[in-house]
């Protein structure tokens, strides 16, 4: 019944059988007994439609408003139960603030903590995934500050070996390392989550994964930049003032399906990762 409809009886015209029909005044009925429709900018099933959607719409304002506050209004939590909190927990953000110290350009000072530990890895596995590990030089001083003192030499000695110019060269690179002329080499790990599968005060083990971007941009690069998936496992210890890792692996995934959004050119890569900033990562 569309708005303003009478019902078809009372439009003051005979209905071809002989009968007259005499139009009542609005709330009477008409000769064959049918009550006249009140005639208004609305019908009553609009009304009620309208009225409903009106009051869907503040119950979802007042919803959402509630939300960021966690409490209802007795103060009592809004979050679900208990058990329901800790299910979600291991993938929630803790709220807690990131270091402020930084030891050779990388964040230090992290807490005792479960938390602490959690936040050193992620934060520790961004410089031991980054391309200044190409660089002799800043590759021993990101090993210094990462590393448990037991630990260093070894490591040194073993990622000496494996950063070599056989290695360079199959990353398109040149036999020091550095990126040919008119190419930006990209190598960044970006933290995705990160889960304690051990901890107690003085060790940890610290599972992080990661997306990261991996190439040469530019030009006619023949080693365009590319995302991969990988998750690092760091065993790390309390050295009295700070956690530092043990010793680390990496392997690959869990990888999600590939988007549909259209790679960008080379150009517009270089320029992303000159302009924009890597983070200090926290649990």
């Amino acid at each position: 019944m569309s708005i303003g409809d009478d019902g078809g009886y009372g439009d003051g015209r005979g209905t071809g059988t002989g009968q007259t029909r005499t139009r009542l005044p609005d709330g009477e009925s008409d000769t064959y007994g049918a009550p006249r429709r009140a005639r208004s900018g609305l019908s009553s099933r609009n009304l009620i439609t309208v009225v409903g959607v009106v009051v869907l719409l503040i119950a979802a304002i007042a919803f959402a408003n509630r939300g960021g506050s966690g409490n209802d209004e007795t103060g009592s939590s809004s979050g679900g139960s208990t058990k329901d909190q800790a299910a979600a927990q291991p993938t929630a953000p803790t709220g807690t603030k990131p270091v402020t110290g930084k030891t050779g350009g990388i964040a230090s000072g992290f807490p005792q903590t479960e938390q602490g530990a959690q936040s050193a890895a992620a934060n520790y596995v961004v410089a031991l995934g980054s391309s200044t590990m190409f660089n002799r030089d800043q590759r021993h001083q990101i090993v210094n500050t990462v590393m448990a003192p037991p630990a260093v030499a070894a490591l040194q000695s073993k990622l000496d070996s494996a950063y070599s110019p056989a290695f360079f060269k199959n990353a398109g690179l040149k036999p020091d390392g550095t990126a040919p002329a008119g190419m930006t080499f990209v190598n960044r790990t970006i933290p995705v989550g990160t889960k304690a599968t051990a901890f107690s005060p003085t060790e940890a083990t610290v599972e992080v994964w990661c997306t990261g971007l991996l190439g040469l941009a530019g030009e006619g690069s023949t080693k365009p930049v590319t995302t991969d998936w990988l998750t690092f496992t760091m065993k790390l210890t309390w050295t009295g003032t700070d956690w530092k890792t043990l010793s680390y692996a990496q392997k690959n995934g869990p990888a999600p399906v590939s988007g549909d959004v259209p790679a960008s050119g080379a150009k517009e890569i270089a320029g992303a990762v000159a302009g924009y900033g890597g983070f200090t990562y926290a649990r």
